[in-house]
């Protein structure tokens, strides 16, 4: 697959893939989708109720997401356990693309994180460990008791089969009582789904300059509509 670098609208950057026309991020701003998406509305309501917090992230992709969130684990005290599926990890020189272009705080946990090796916990810091699974989130046994899960597959148009409700049932099932599941994608299909398995789902404001919402699903129960 052939994928190009670009900067996005708040000057960070992501990657586009070439072959099913779709960027890692969100053009808009890439740092700024990460931080508002995943951690604003997904870890930091977690962290608020549970030690440590357990973050199972669909498609570590440029491990931006991991990066920030090992960053407020450090800076806030907060243990956190996280692990994140990909069936095909990027190379390291696409990875080094978007290093290159990081300044500030983030830049050491994005080197760390890609630096880690596949299929072995490895502590990036005192407050953050980080398990990066090369596997296959539609065969996989998932982690379990998970107080968040980022979803951050590609498009349901791109990726179809990342977004069947089997999948989400998965998740469900491995998510504790009370545990949020966090996405950009606010599609009515994909929230009325959420809401037949057992989900509560809240649309919420997306990132400043993006897309207008976001979502947010929070299991209440143990129990699953059939």
């Amino acid at each position: 697959m052939k994928i190009v670098i670009e900067k996005t609208a708040d000057g960070s950057t992501t990657l586009y893939r070439e072959d099913i026309d779709e960027h890692y991020h969100s053009v808009k701003g890439a740092l700024a989708e990460s931080l508002h998406v995943y951690l604003e509305t997904g870890w930091k309501k977690a962290a608020k109720i549970s030690r440590p917090v357990r973050v199972f992230e669909v498609g570590f992709g440029t491990g931006l997401n991991a990066a920030i969130t090992a960053y407020a684990a450090l800076e806030s005290n907060i243990p956190t356990e996280y692990y994140s599926v990909e069936l095909y990890p990027l190379p390291k020189n696409t990875t080094n693309l978007i290093y290159d272009t990081l300044e500030g705080k983030y830049r050491e946990p994005f080197k760390l994180v890609n630096e880690s090796p596949w299929n072995e916990r490895i502590d990036i810091n005192p407050f953050f460990s980080l398990l990066k699974l090369k596997d296959n989130l539609l065969t996989m046994n998932l982690p379990m008791e998970l107080d968040v899960v980022y979803f951050d597959a590609f498009a349901p148009e791109k990726q179809p089969e990342m977004w069947d409700e089997s999948i989400f049932r998965k998740l469900y099932k491995a998510m504790k009582p009370g545990a949020v599941l966090t996405t950009y994608c606010a599609k009515g299909n994909i929230r009325r789904m959420l809401q037949h398995i057992g989900f509560l789902t809240e649309r919420l404001p997306g990132p400043p300059g993006g897309k207008r919402e976001i979502l947010r699903a929070t299991k209440l129960s143990g129990n699953m509509i059939c």
